[in-house]
């Protein structure tokens, strides 16, 4: 048999985000829509749901506070974006990339952050068959779009990218905070290049597979999804999944019981014998023998199951062998229905149930070497018949060592695919890290330029300063000696106004005491012949005004010319 399934990645998300995968049984002309994933059989959808794991209740109740939390961002965010800028879940299906990558681009992080919000509500489903219906008509929006290709994703604004990818998978993990994916693998994924699973994230066709359900299904990754649902979740080491021997292909247990791929078939140790449980790979279309495989499980994984996951395990492997015809797989059935009814009532507890079945499968092997032995005592064995049977032998362990050598080289393919992935995310990050040294190298040289600028200005401030203070300083010096000067221009001016005042009043007094001194002596010439009385009087007159000329003159020239207070 298969080795058990492989552990997913490390680093595997742990919160409770449901997924719904891709419908492989639709026309390749009709768009492809996961539409008919949503309304399966109650069988189907239990054994075929993508889901995260669930975490708890307190990572539940985390959840319910955050998207409160949102909820009141929504109504802040919305009085700040317009009606015009504000994006829908239907614009971005809709709408050309160019557009909405301009919208985005302009919008706050918290109205972004309330769009993804809202596309998961929706791939929740919590409300029923109206959320259905919104995803689906979102859905086919996006997939009927012929513009959305790897050329043209390359621009689209990071959280437009993360919607597309979500809606075209039905995945709402691409849209969680906590999952960050590079833009390579987003629109790898969203072209069917690489696995949806993001616990997984190989390149497709994994291990470059060329069967037809590698081939003509889009987005099927065989190492984690089911060849029949083609659905994945994060279940391993459990009897949950049945690998192909030859292949590798996985199966869900409960798929192939409803496809009845798992039934009756002859027994590989004796053609004639009886027949033992087989299951048939859809794949291949190969059978594998199954007693060898659940002894295998057990043996490798029971003593690190619970009571729970004990009875899990043995309800799978009754419902495998329910129909066996084979005497080991009708023991196996009953000895779990006796093991589980044990469990039930208490009477046995999950590590006395663990060792029972351990002590069964190794009773059953024991029991089939001695009826092998009891065989081949009871008759002889012709030559002819030594050397088939020794044949068988040789082909089966070479078919055994092919097995190991293409496992080994499946696992070298992957680990090199791993390399490389590896090796592209680091050129990304060292390419991105170059990027940001250059770009902070740049701010550097702007601050330290800018820095430069303002001491300049500063320099110049104070350079001006100085010299306003000196010009202030020289206004008032030569205020003050204008002042001085207009002081010392009127004290001047007084001066030689009073002087030549005086002067004009000096020379009219001795113009006056001259023709006084004429006329006196012409007056004495005519007394001594007799002089009138009335020209003496008028002589006394003139004589008395000539004496008082120069005061009156004095008054008269300072009223008809005042100080001037300007030079």
């Amino acid at each position: 048999m298969l080795p058990l399934r492989p552990q997913s990645q490390v680093g595997a998300p742990k919160t409770s985000l449901s997924l719904v995968s891709s419908d492989p049984l639709l026309s390749p002309d009709e768009p492809r829509s996961n539409s008919d994933n949503l309304r399966e059989s109650p069988a189907e959808s239990a054994s075929s749901q993508e889901t995260w794991p669930i975490a708890d209740a307190a990572a539940a109740k985390k959840m319910e506070n955050g998207k409160a939390e949102i909820n009141c961002l929504e109504q802040k965010v919305i009085h700040r974006v317009s009606s015009a800028d504000k994006v829908t879940l239907q614009d971005v299906a809709r709408e050309s990339i160019a557009t909405i990558c301009e919208k985005m681009h302009r919008l706050p992080e918290e109205y972004l952050e309330e769009l993804k919000n809202g596309l998961r509500v929706i791939l929740e489903g919590g409300n029923g068959s109206q959320h259905r219906e919104d995803f689906f008509i979102l859905q086919k929006l996006v997939q009927s779009r012929t513009d959305l290709t790897a050329k043209t994703l390359v621009r689209t604004h990071r959280v437009q990218l993360e919607i597309l990818v979500a809606i075209n998978t039905g995945i709402q993990g691409f849209l969680h905070p906590s999952i960050s994916l590079s833009q390579t693998s987003l629109i790898e994924i969203f072209g069917y290049k690489r696995c949806r699973n993001i616990a997984c994230q190989n390149q497709l066709p994994a291990d470059d597979c060329t069967c037809e359900i590698c081939t003509n299904t889009n987005g099927f990754c065989n190492l984690c999804m089911c060849v029949i649902c083609n659905k994945f979740d994060f279940e391993v080491n459990t009897c949950r999944w049945i690998g192909c021997d030859l292949c590798s292909h996985w199966t869900h247990t409960e798929c192939a019981i409803r496809e009845r791929h798992i039934c009756m078939g002859p027994s590989s140790k004796s053609g004639a014998g009886p027949s033992d449980m087989f299951f048939r790979c859809q794949a291949c279309n190969r059978t594998s023998e199954l007693l060898g495989w659940v002894k295998d499980v057990f043996q490798h994984c029971a003593p690190s199951w619970d009571g729970e996951a004990l009875m899990r395990e043995l309800d799978y492997v009754s419902r495998i062998f329910h129909g066996s015809k084979d005497p080991r797989g009708r023991k196996l059935f009953w000895k779990c229905d006796d093991l589980k009814e044990k469990f039930l009532s208490k009477k046995m507890d999950s590590k006395a149930v663990c060792r029972a079945i351990l002590m069964f499968f190794q009773e059953l092997e024991v029991d089939s070497a001695k009826c092998l032995e009891n065989g081949e005592s009871g008759r002889l064995i012709a030559p002819l018949d030594a050397c088939n049977r020794i044949a068988e032998v040789v082909h089966e362990a070479i078919r055994k060592m092919e097995m190991v050598a293409d496992e080994k080289m499946r696992m070298f393919k992957k680990a090199r695919l791993s390399l490389e992935a590896c090796d592209r995310e680091l050129a990304d990050k060292a390419r991105e890290v170059t990027e940001l040294k250059m770009e902070r190298q740049k701010k550097k040289l702007q601050i330290e330029e800018l820095e430069k600028i303002v001491r300049l200005k500063n320099a110049e401030a104070d350079m001006f300063q100085l010299k306003a203070d000196e010009a202030k300083r020289e206004a008032e010096r030569l205020q003050m000696i204008a002042l001085a000067k207009q002081d010392k221009s009127e004290e001047e001016f007084t001066s030689n106004y009073l002087k030549q005042r005086l002067n004009e009043a000096e020379a009219e007094k001795q113009y006056l005491y001259e023709k006084i001194k004429l006329q006196e002596s012409s007056r004495a010439s005519q007394g001594s012949s007799g002089g009138d009385p009335s020209q003496m009087l008028m002589y006394s007159k003139i004589h008395d005004l000539l004496y008082s000329v120069p005061s009156k003159a004095d008054s008269q020239g300072n009223e008809r010319h005042p100080f001037r207070t300007n030079p």
